[in-house]
């Protein structure tokens, strides 16, 4: 058959420059070059030399056309012959006729039927430029004439190619960019103006303990009843670290359902599941160069909290359906109102993982043992409460209504007493705020007069001890320090150290796990 080559040239370049998706492109040059050369699959594929891995750009078929990376391990020998310099296109046959020839293990790895491929490694402006594979399911033998026409198309392939990388490239960034606002735009709706409300006071010891660990990277683990405000310490954590420039990402383990925790925190690659149409960033990826906070981390399921292990020891992340694993450098905050150590102790928590992610503890104190704060904290959720709900002034307090608050127990903690404050705010819009549906906190049973006293009293030394115990506990078994034991009991470490010895009171490392908080 006689070609006109510069009508296949011409016909040939029309189809494989003539539209950005490439793999469309792709298929098009496809079904016309083979009338001319034996074709029934084509891919462009790249060699990476960091990773040591063949990475498709685009693959065809006659009935189909995909852009989905798959990557490919290199061979040593590979290896050796990409390093060989070349300034012009190679092209290498693989066909039946070659007798000993080894065959290209590329066109069975992508799963296409193969007895004959071609291959060109496309140069331009002395750079190589990766190379186009062409595969026939017939025993066909290549012809000089057909490296003669795919020569000619050297150039046109390879700015095919460039631009097929580069619109992949601007394709990804605007995914990226598209998730990052619709993230953002969520978080934007939560997002409300949260300052720490008793530092100098009732928080005093939790501030310490903020300002210290803050400038370091360590994870840290807050504990607390439930609305003690540990997402407010997690915050001014971050805020005063090195970090703040970076995001704070915020998870609540407990709210994410165990089928979809994985894809939550570690993302998912296309295709691993279905419903995964696009490759999806977690929020770990999302935290790079920032801080996380995991809220409620003991609801975390068994198998995520190995995963998170993971990621505290070697700073990678893998994604559903991914290969290879993703560097990640964020911050770890957890926060829990449960008993850990319980937990481990009922096979519900790993215990390797709680000591990675206990390096620094801060106990945060329920509002009923901080009340010095509730003036402070009333007066800021009027200010708030009140330009939530578009009030035309500030309230005032009744007089009698701060003894009503501070004689409250406060099961709830911070979060009831906002609540408190709007429910009033709501109620009594044009009067002072008086709390009267505040329910007074439950009186301790008393003793009757005729009551007998007890036969015995408790001794000395185990009242002692007891008191020692619940110091350990409140300091989350830490003796030394502004908020350890010893400066809780007014004792010198050493001193307390020495009382314990002859109580039998443990403590150290070992016994640090008996000295948590108690589920609330």
């Amino acid at each position: 058959m006689i070609i006109d080559e510069n009508i296949f040239f011409r016909e040939a370049t029309l189809r494989i420059c003539g539209n950005l998706e490439i793999s469309e492109a792709l298929r098009d040059c496809l079904l016309y070059i083979r009338d001319y050369i034996p074709a029934d699959f084509m891919g462009f594929v790249i060699y990476l030399p960091d990773e040591q891995e063949y990475e498709t750009i685009a693959t065809a078929s006659l009935s189909s056309c995909d852009t989905l990376p798959l990557r490919l391990s290199v061979t040593k020998n590979e290896i050796a012959r990409l390093k060989t310099a070349f300034t012009d296109p190679r092209i290498t046959i693989y066909d039946t006729n070659s007798e000993g020839q080894q065959q290209s293990r590329i066109p069975t790895e992508l799963g296409w039927p193969s007895s004959a491929s071609i291959v060109i490694e496309m140069v331009l402006s002395g750079k190589r430029m990766g190379a186009l594979i062409i595969v026939s399911e017939k025993k066909v033998a290549y012809t000089p004439e057909h490296v003669r026409l795919l020569t000619s198309l050297n150039e046109p392939l390879g700015i095919a190619l460039t631009n097929g990388i580069r619109y992949r490239r601007v394709q990804q960034l605007k995914n990226l960019l598209v998730d990052d606002k619709r993230y953002l735009e969520d978080e934007l709706l939560k997002l409300t103006e949260q300052k720490v409300i008793g530092a100098e006071y009732g928080l005093k010891d939790v501030m310490e303990a903020v300002r210290q660990v803050s400038p370091k990277n360590s994870p840290v683990l807050l504990m607390g009843e439930t609305g003690v405000g540990k997402e407010v310490i997690a915050q001014a954590i971050h805020h005063s670290s090195p970090r703040r420039e970076g995001p704070f990402i915020k998870v609540n383990c407990g709210a994410i359902s165990e089928s979809l925790v994985d894809s939550e925190l570690f993302g998912h690659e296309k295709g691993a599941f279905t419903g995964a149409l696009m490759r999806k960033r977690g929020r770990f990826e999302r935290a790079d160069g920032g801080t996380i906070f995991l809220d409620e981390i003991g609801e975390l399921p068994l198998e995520a909290q190995v995963r998170l292990l993971r990621v505290l020891q070697d700073k990678e992340i893998e994604r559903v359906g991914g290969e290879k694993p993703v560097r990640v450098d964020c911050r770890i905050i957890a926060a829990t109102h449960r008993n850990l150590a319980r937990m481990i102790q009922q096979g519900e928590f790993r215990e390797d993982l709680y000591f990675r992610l206990k390096i620094f503890p801060i106990t945060i104190p329920p509002l009923r043992s901080r009340k010095v704060d509730i003036p402070l904290l009333v007066r800021h959720f009027i200010q708030k409460k009140s330009k939530e709900l578009l009030l035309s002034h500030m309230p005032t307090i009744a007089p009698s209504a701060l003894d009503r608050l501070l004689s409250h127990d406060w099961p709830g903690n911070v979060r009831e007493l906002e609540n408190v404050v709007e429910r009033a705010l709501i109620i009594n819009q044009d009067q002072p705020l008086t709390f009267d549906d505040l329910q007074p906190a439950r009186p301790e049973p008393s003793t009757a007069l005729n009551q007998s006293p007890p036969a015995t009293c408790r001794p000395l030394d185990e009242t002692i001890a007891e008191a020692i115990r619940q110091a350990l506990t409140q300091s989350g078994g830490r003796v030394e320090g502004r908020s350890g034991a010893a400066a809780l009991l007014g004792l010198k470490p050493g001193t307390l150290r020495q009382k314990m010895r002859k109580l039998g009171v443990p403590f150290g490392r070992k016994a640090m796990v008996l000295y948590q908080a108690p589920d609330f």
